[in-house]
């Protein structure tokens, strides 16, 4: 007996096909996105990227492309690129790159932030052998996905995937999932990038397992510097846990370092990525925001709710209240301006504001600003 197809019954079939052939395929972009948020290392990302993601998603080749945006990364990438060749198990012709002309190649493709998709003969012969060198058996793709790596607007790298299938990347194609895929890369490449340097300070907090002070004024530098740049906001919170030391007196330094512990994992949790919290000292918190006095006030109160939650226990199992105070500044940030001034009047109006909260009643938000 023969089954007769009908044009609405191929139709049907043709959807189903793609649905489940984009349910797998997002399957395969979470999992890399996983292996990314969990990388410790720039060595162990490069290996998700370049040796994993192109053996999972058959592509040719794929390419990182850094600037110095992330300053510790680039001299990561650099020592990279011209360090040994990769494994037995990598793919040979994924590679790191920080050229120039590769940087400008893919900036002029991607001039609006967005995803760049075509063939190589589209992306222009200089863009082409920026991005894949100009040897006729260097295993030239078919088709190209350049996406933008970027934090707050401002572009860190790109990302290149290449493959020898000319209808794998084609114009007009939607692009959400690449674009969120290179969000979870760029978030994954600056958390790197703040590990590397925690591990090269040796700058950890023993007790809340925070960055401390100094790799908290060595990040205040980097960040003045690069807001300067692209011309961004900088806030700064600076953070107190009220009465403190009655909790110490009364309960113990057991219980004491119990409550120190506690905020500071709850303040970690409410921290955005890209954005850096340290211990300043004693029971005093700092933080530094990618925004404005409007972002950073909600950051602030979000904190404040957060630890007003904690349920934390004395010896006997009696609930002791813990709140903090906070005080908010933040600035816009000129190119030509005192940036070490700067960023030394963004913390100390931050901390002036917090004793401000410390006097109005304690367990509170507050601003310089009237």
């Amino acid at each position: 007996m023969s089954t007769t197809h009908t044009p609405q019954s191929v139709r049907l079939r043709a959807l189903v096909d793609t649905v489940q052939r984009n349910e797998r395929t997002l399957r395969r972009f979470q999992d890399v996105e996983l292996q990314l948020i969990r990388a410790q290392d720039f060595q162990s990302l490069c290996r998700v990227l370049l040796d994993y993601m192109p053996r999972e998603f058959g592509l040719e080749r794929v390419t990182l492309w850094l600037n110095d945006t992330l300053p510790l990364l680039y001299e990561l990438a650099l020592r990279h690129a011209s360090g040994p060749k990769p494994g037995a198990n990598a793919n040979p012709a994924s590679s790191v790159k920080t050229s120039r002309e590769m940087g400008d190649a893919a900036a002029q493709l991607c001039a609006q932030g967005r995803p760049w998709l075509g063939s190589l003969a589209a992306m222009g012969v200089a863009a082409s052998d920026a991005c894949f060198g100009n040897a006729p058996g260097h295993g030239r793709p078919a088709s190209v996905a350049l996406l933008p790596l970027a934090n707050n607007g401002q572009t860190s790298g790109y990302l290149c995937l290449a493959s020898d299938n000319e209808s794998r990347f084609a114009p007009g194609m939607a692009t959400d999932m690449l674009e969120r895929f290179a969000v979870i890369v760029a978030a994954s490449l600056d958390n790197v990038a703040h590990r590397e340097q925690l591990e090269r300070l040796g700058a950890t907090d023993a007790l809340t397992g925070l960055p401390n002070r100094r790799y908290f004024d060595e990040r205040l530098r980097e960040e003045t510097t690069r807001a300067s740049r692209y011309r961004l906001p900088l806030g700064c919170l600076f953070l107190d846990i009220d009465s403190f030391k009655p909790i110490n007196d009364a309960h113990g330094h057991a219980v004491g370092d119990r409550a120190l512990a506690m905020v500071g994992a709850c303040l970690r949790k409410q921290t955005r990525l890209g954005d850096t919290i340290a211990r300043y000292g004693g029971e005093e918190f700092a933080v530094l925001l990618q925004g404005d006095l409007k972002d950073s006030l909600v950051v602030a109160e979000r904190m404040r709710a957060a630890v007003a939650q904690l349920d934390l226990r004395d010896d006997e199992g009696e609930r002791i209240p813990l709140t903090i105070s906070i005080g908010v500044s933040a600035h816009g940030m000129q190119p030509g301006a005192d940036l070490d001034s700067l960023g030394r009047t963004l913390v100390d109006e931050a901390d002036r504001a917090m004793y401000k909260a410390k006097s109005e009643g304690r367990n509170r938000v507050a601003t310089l600003v009237t």
